[in-house]
């Protein structure tokens, strides 16, 4: 259910949603001094950023392959061999 009054800290509502996750906004939490969990944020991290990478990668040869496709159709077209474009009202 939702609350009947707002939260008075506007950022209240990014620190319980974040909080479950067990991800700590920046800033909101003290940094911690031990240097095993530093290495240990360090590789999570590092594996988060090599997952959206390959997702990036994924998105940008995606839009590739379908400018590829545009092309070879409109290259289909002019020569008069390809599927007419469809006509718009």
């Amino acid at each position: 259910m939702a609350e009947e009054t707002p939260p008075q800290d506007p950022f209240e509502m990014y620190r319980r949603l974040w909080g479950n996750l067990g991800v700590p906004l920046p800033g909101m939490a003290m940094p911690t001094f031990d240097p095993k969990e530093v290495e240990k944020r360090i590789a999570d991290l590092r594996s988060v950023e090599a997952w959206l990478n390959m997702n990036l990668n994924m998105v940008k040869f995606s839009i590739q392959g379908l400018e590829l496709q545009r092309a070879a159709l409109q290259a289909m077209r002019a020569a008069g061999g390809g599927p007419e474009a469809p006509k718009k009202d």
